[in-house]
């Protein structure tokens, strides 16, 4: 009889433990879909890492942005950009008529590439004396500059035998100097370190912000907040400014360890980089305001940060090439700010770009930076309400 009874017991306790457990999944799934924007985490996240991937990242990049200082306009020039274009890695979108505005285009960005076509090109040809042509690269990208200066000699002379000759193509009748400016050794380092200044800053700005108002409200301290005689943006710039002397710390660290320990130049002024760090900083840290003003809690708030985090990644250039990607996904990275601010990171450290160079990421880090204010205090108000 006591045995029966035990067993009862144990069997009781059995069904009691699955029972217990089984009503805290119900829960879950219960606090699941009413926390909204976890939920849309769950699946926006691995879905955009897909499309992303699958669509928009090319490690191979085509159809670069290229230029060309055209001095002498005769068929063979002709002929030899057309041939160039067919290689399919270059796109002319600029013909320069002067030395300096050809190096201006590569160091501001607006074209990776620049080919010079020299004058008395074609009469140097003809008479057999083999005459040099100019491709310029910018390598600060080296994966971008790397696969399109490596086959250029073949692919053009290829290209050339359906334009110049009949038959079995000769040897090609001019020479072909390739320089990769910037970068001429396509170290990687030169590129990444830099580069990670902008995304360990947009990182840690985010969500520093993203959890200034949520920890507020959490704890309980935004109502003693809403009685003090403040404005919306009298408190935003009171949560940001602190952050912005934490991002010019970590700025200071990684651009000396990139500098003392990996051997990263600074070519540029050291005082427009601070000034333009400034600018991305307070870009990120009012973004992330946003996100706390929008996030119920921390956790919603770490999750919008990170959701914001991975395209800036993928489609800012600092993984990939950007002029690879595709139309759609290169206008969704320009509205990113660390697209603009590596761009402005690198041509300063290793172009020495000045703010003539780098006007148009400046406007537009400056456009993001006030746009992004602008919905962080209508935002803060609606809170206030």
């Amino acid at each position: 009889m006591i045995g029966t009874t035990g067993e009862r017991r144990e069997i009781r306790d059995r069904f009691g433990f699955w029972r217990r457990s089984w009503a805290m999944v119900t829960k879950e799934f219960i606090q699941l879909r009413r926390d909204r924007v976890s939920f849309a985490m769950i699946v926006m996240i691995p879905v955009m890492q897909l499309l992303l991937f699958g669509y928009a990242i090319n490690t191979t990049p085509h159809h670069l942005p290229s230029a060309v200082l055209l001095q002498e306009d005769s068929d063979l020039a002709r002929s030899v950009l057309k041939a160039l274009e067919n290689t399919a890695y270059f796109r002319f979108t600029r013909e320069v008529h002067d030395v300096d505005e050809f190096d201006n285009l590569l160091k501001s960005g607006k074209v990776l590439f620049g080919v010079e076509i020299p004058r008395g090109f074609e009469r140097a040809v003809r008479r057999g004396d083999k005459p040099a042509l100019l491709v310029a690269a910018d390598a600060t990208d080296p994966i971008a500059a790397s696969s399109a200066l490596g086959s250029l000699g073949m692919l053009v002379q290829t290209a050339l035998q359906h334009d110049l000759y009949i038959g079995d193509p000769p040897n090609l009748p001019f020479e072909i100097r390739a320089h990769a400016r910037y970068n001429p050794a396509a170290e990687s380092r030169l590129n990444i370190v830099p580069g990670l200044v902008g995304t360990i800053l947009t990182m840690t700005m985010l969500i520093f912000t993203a959890l200034s108002v949520t920890r507020e409200i959490e704890r309980g301290t935004m109502e003693s907040l809403l009685s003090m005689p403040i404005k919306p943006v009298e408190v935003m710039l009171g949560k940001i400014i602190p952050y912005i002397l934490v991002g010019f710390v970590q700025a200071f660290l990684i651009i000396n360890i990139g500098v003392f320990l990996f051997g990263v130049p600074v070519l540029g002024s050291l005082f427009l980089l601070a000034a333009l760090s400034t600018l991305f900083i307070a870009a990120n840290l009012a973004i992330g305001y946003t996100f706390s003003t929008v996030a119920q809690n921390q956790l919603q708030a770490i999750q919008m940060s990170f959701m914001f985090f991975l395209p800036s990644i993928l489609l800012s250039g600092f993984m990939f090439p950007f002029a690879g990607m595709p139309v759609w996904a290169q206008y969704l990275g320009e509205g990113l700010p660390l697209t603009h601010y590596l761009r402005i990171v690198r041509a300063i450290m290793l172009k020495g770009a000045t703010m003539q160079n780098l006007g148009y990421d400046s406007l537009a880090l400056t456009a993001l930076m006030l746009f992004a204010m602008a919905i962080a205090v209508m935002r803060f108000r609606r809170t206030l309400d």
